[in-house]
């Protein structure tokens, strides 16, 4: 065993069954590898090994959210500064070979290197709670649909009775009325197996529905207590929230920079130049999930945010493409999400203009028309369910003008 002031790295290699532990010291010597179950056992095995050899500086960890997670977890509950390492280098792999003591050396040597600078996400809190229920509402969404099209396609194939009954329905009102139908005849008979089949997919249709609407209330009740305030954004509603959220993890902290958020959504632009061009592209990397969250607020916000409008059309006459300028819109999104998760900030209260306009007298019809909005945009801002800043200060500042000019039209 080495003194107690050497310090030591170590790198773990994770599997389902057992994980291979190796520690090199500062200056890059190996000192010793092992393998240990991956259990509570084993993980108390490998710190008892890992903490023997000296002071640990760091320990670079393979999949820290897959086989790796417990391990992690248990590693950062003793104080031990835990990095997520990318899997091996393949030119490496090609010109050494693989083995498990071999990835679990390259993972302490990346730390070392300074190649794994990555936090993991903690993976301990109300966040991770969200990743669980949307893998549920994911695969439930995906059997659903998977159930429709097969209740579709047998209707294709059915006698003509069956299909003239029901493919003229819509979705929705279909499946009811297949999963209330009473069949009845023999097992011979292809019309009543067809339409106990199709009874059968409607009921598992109808059960999935349930599942996906109680996860949903489940995701809207932990976004509502984590993070109410993100929901006040424009275009942000509990999908796009909880999908950013399980992105950052429990622990927003390991995002230091906005920019390093904007790199983990894949919206950091990327340089694209070549001779006299100059130009950025999308960026193809980080969680295509997340990406996407971000491309439904930017939808939203260029069907509904005057600004977001005014911005296209600026872009536009500049000889912007609708992709180049979409890209730009991610990035202003993701950093006031960013901002919004690390320093929440409540939306403006905007409670006092419905009072002003019902005390002038005011219809909301004659608000929505002044403003060039729908009536329903309007009754949605004052009651606080739509956050749309500027619409809401010239909604205010229209409201002063009408109040200044009562006492004219009185003395007039």
């Amino acid at each position: 065993m080495a003194s107690e002031t050497t310090k030591v790295i170590a790198g773990i290699d994770t599997h389902a069954d057992t994980h291979h532990v190796a520690i090199i010291n500062e200056y890059g010597k190996p000192l010793a590898d092992r393998e240990f179950l991956a259990v509570g056992s084993g993980y108390r095995k490998i710190l008892e090994f890992i903490t023997g050899y000296g002071t640990v500086s760091a320990v670079g960890v393979e999949g820290t959210g897959t086989y790796g997670a417990e391990l992690t977890r248990t590693l950062r509950g003793e104080g031990l500064t835990v990095l997520e390492v990318n899997r091996p280098n393949r030119a490496a792999r090609r010109l050494k070979g693989k083995s498990d003591p071999l990835d679990a050396y390259q993972a302490a040597q990346s730390v070392l290197d300074g190649r794994s600078q990555s936090i993991p996400k903690a993976k301990d809190g109300p966040v991770e709670c969200l990743r669980i229920l949307r893998a549920g509402r994911a695969s439930a969404l995906k059997a659903r649909t998977a159930a429709i099209n097969q209740i579709k396609g047998l209707l294709v194939s059915a006698p003509d009775k069956l299909r003239a009954k029901y493919r003229s329905l819509g979705t929705p009102a279909m499946i009811t009325a297949l999963q209330r139908t009473r069949p009845s005849g023999h097992t011979a008979d292809p019309e009543y197996v067809t339409l106990l089949t199709l009874k059968a997919l409607a009921a598992r249709c109808q059960s999935l529905a349930a599942e996906i609407a109680a996860a949903d209330a489940a995701l809207q009740e932990i976004v509502d207590t984590y993070a109410p305030m993100l929901c006040d954004l424009p275009g942000v509603g509990t999908e796009v929230a909880s999908q950013l959220l399980v992105t950052v993890g429990d622990n927003p902290e390991r995002l230091a920079t906005e920019a390093q958020f904007a790199s983990l959504v894949g919206v950091a632009p990327v340089p694209a130049s070549s001779g006299k061009t100059t130009r950025h592209r999308l960026s193809r990397g980080g969680d295509r999930n997340a990406n996407h969250a971000l491309y439904q607020v930017v939808l939203v916000r260029m069907a509904s945010c005057p600004r977001t409008k005014d911005y296209v059309n600026k872009r536009t006459n500049e000889g912007k493409s609708k992709r180049e300028i979409m890209r730009c819109l991610k990035r202003y999104a993701a950093r006031e999400i960013y901002l919004q998760i690390t320093n929440p900030q409540p939306a403006p209260n905007n409670t006092d203009l419905r009072p002003l306009r019902t005390k002038l007298g005011i219809t909301i019809t004659t608000a929505a028309s002044q403003l060039g909005q729908w009536p329903s945009i309007i009754s949605r801002l004052e009651r606080g369910l739509v956050r749309n800043d500027t619409l809401a200060t010239r909604y205010r500042q229209w409201l002063a003008e009408q109040t200044a000019e009562i006492p004219s039209r009185v003395t007039a």
